[in-house]
């Protein structure tokens, strides 16, 4: 298993990543997630499964203050990367006529909130390209599928301090019918299911992950 993340340019943040995942993770120096995919081909020779998950703290900007440079920015996130990433998968995958692909996006699309126009727009164009390319590689053997979740544990959408506190807590029970936030767990489980070879009818799907909530 090959992981990637911008801290991992750093040794130290690398070595501290691999002693706590065990032996089996291996995270690369890569500097980009397509290069990351790339590094993952040369090192093993195949590429069976591929995980992409962005994290991109929204910025909160009404629809009449748009900002150029932070759509541009979001979209670098939020779409150019993912996209990148399928395009480095798809083609190693057609060479090896099998292959499957996640796409962490949002739920958020389903019910956009006020202020957050941006980050909305662009997760349902990322869910979007995963249903199209599922489309289209299908009949190499890939599958491609979308998961898309809201109200799942996250330092940076849902911080300990904020939702973890008897006041969080009320606020969940009301928002959701399952009353707490996912666990990683969880949407982790889900991910393995959608990548193990149990599913390989699966694809083109956005599967939500919302307690509910949608």
């Amino acid at each position: 298993m090959v992981c990637h993340d911008e801290s991992f340019t750093d040794d130290e943040a690398r070595a501290k990543f691999e002693a706590g995942h065990g032996p089996a993770v291996v995270a690369c120096p890569a500097r980009t997630p397509s290069g990351a995919v790339t590094w993952a081909i040369r090192r093993h020779g195949r590429l069976d499964a591929v995980i992409s998950n962005d994290v991109y703290p929204g910025k909160y900007l009404p629809v009449e203050q748009a900002d150029v440079t932070e759509l541009r920015a979001a979209a670098e996130a939020l779409l150019v990367a993912p996209v990148a990433v399928v395009a480095k998968a798809a083609a190693q995958m057609k060479r090896q006529g099998h292959g499957r692909i996640v796409l962490v996006t949002s739920a958020a699309p389903v019910r956009p909130e006020h202020g957050f126009s941006y980050y909305s727009s662009l997760r349902a164009a990322a869910s979007a390209f995963a249903r199209a390319a599922a489309r289209e590689l299908a009949a190499e053997h890939v599958t491609v599928n979308a998961v898309a979740p809201n109200f799942l544990e996250s330092e940076t959408y849902y911080p300990e301090e904020a939702w973890g506190t008897e006041d969080g807590q009320e606020r969940l029970r009301g928002l959701l019918p399952i009353g707490r936030l996912g666990t990683a767990r969880e949407i982790g489980n889900l991910i393995v299911f959608l990548t193990s070879g149990r599913a390989d009818f699966v694809t083109g799907e956005v599967v939500g992950f919302t307690g509910g909530w949608a």
